[in-house]
């Protein structure tokens, strides 16, 4: 009931990745939100059972991909629990190592700042240190367990 309850809220869809040990390791994450200008901060939550999370942890620096409304399998395939997560997945990597997705609305280039245990997930500050605007993109967003696209009114 819960997790139904939540849907009801929609979100955008972001891509945290980064390269690890030369590797491309990166998960999806629609619990993504501005948190503060100065410093600039933002946060994703991530489950205390991410296999991925212990890996992007340690990377010098993380790449927040926010998706647009073409990349709902990008998502899709960073979601999966198995196999290669960037299969089709169409990215580039930063100077420092993090990991950022072609044709996305935003792109942040991030270090983390802190962790704040939250239940079953942890609350992850992630700092901005460069930021990308692609204005021209439309977000990806989530609702209902469903990909949406949005419609001008």
């Amino acid at each position: 009931m819960l997790r139904s309850v939540f849907g009801c809220f929609p979100s955008g869809v972001t891509a945290v990745c980064a390269q690890v040990d030369g590797v491309p390791v990166g998960m999806a994450a629609s619990s993504f939100t501005s948190v503060s200008m100065d410093p600039p901060l933002v946060s994703v939550c991530v489950q205390n059972s991410s296999r991925t999370w212990p890996l992007l942890r340690g990377a010098a620096r993380i790449g927040l991909s926010v998706l647009s409304a073409a990349q709902d399998r990008a998502c899709r395939t960073l979601s999966a629990k198995t196999g290669d997560r960037f299969a089709d997945v169409d990215w580039f990597s930063g100077e420092d190592g993090a990991i950022f997705i072609n044709e996305a609305t935003a792109l942040l280039d991030c270090t983390l700042h802190s962790e704040v245990p939250a239940g079953d997930h942890a609350i992850v500050l992630l700092q901005i240190q460069q930021v990308f605007a692609n204005h021209a993109a439309a977000p990806l967003v989530f609702h209902g367990s469903r990909f949406h696209r949005l419609a001008e009114i």
